[in-house]
């Protein structure tokens, strides 16, 4: 699984005219789903995104993570993260997972998100989506349920 999180003063996601998420100070993560995820990888998605140090501390250091800084997390889905993007002009979308699958282990990360974070709020899965946010810093950070980093080619 991946995640591409992203620090923000405000976030939220629309469906339509109607708001189905929103957070203040806190963590944008855009969510995307392969093939070969299961739901180890939802768990250990779920613990990067609660533990990964995105926040200053009182010495201007990145050392805090969302649960320490007291911020929210806005989860997104985005099956576009698990493009392949190496060949021509079109995406291929091969190593997406099927939609069923993909929203199985969407909802199952939301829900050890969930666990570790009072304030959680998500976009919805399968829906056109307008996200609006200010990123805070700009920080910006590719995740994984991996040990690899992005993929190249």
């Amino acid at each position: 699984m991946i995640a591409l999180l992203q620090r923000v003063t405000q976030a939220q996601v629309s469906v339509g005219e109607t708001v189905v998420g929103a957070v203040d100070a806190g963590v944008l993560a855009f969510i995307g789903v392969e093939r070969p995820d299961s739901g180890g990888d939802a768990q250990r998605l779920a613990q990067r995104i609660l533990h990964y140090r995105l926040f200053e501390d009182a010495h201007g250091r990145m050392n805090l993570s969302v649960l320490e800084s007291g911020g929210g997390v806005l989860l997104v889905p985005q099956f576009t993260l698990a493009a392949d993007t190496g060949k021509g002009n079109r995406a291929s979308f091969a190593r997406a997972a099927p939609p069923e699958q993909a929203q199985a282990l969407f909802a199952r990360l939301a829900q050890a998100v969930r666990q570790g974070c009072p304030c959680v709020q998500e976009g919805r899965f399968g829906a056109h989506m307008r996200v609006q946010l200010v990123n805070d810093g700009p920080v910006t950070f590719w995740l994984s349920s991996r040990r690899a980093g992005p993929r190249q080619g």
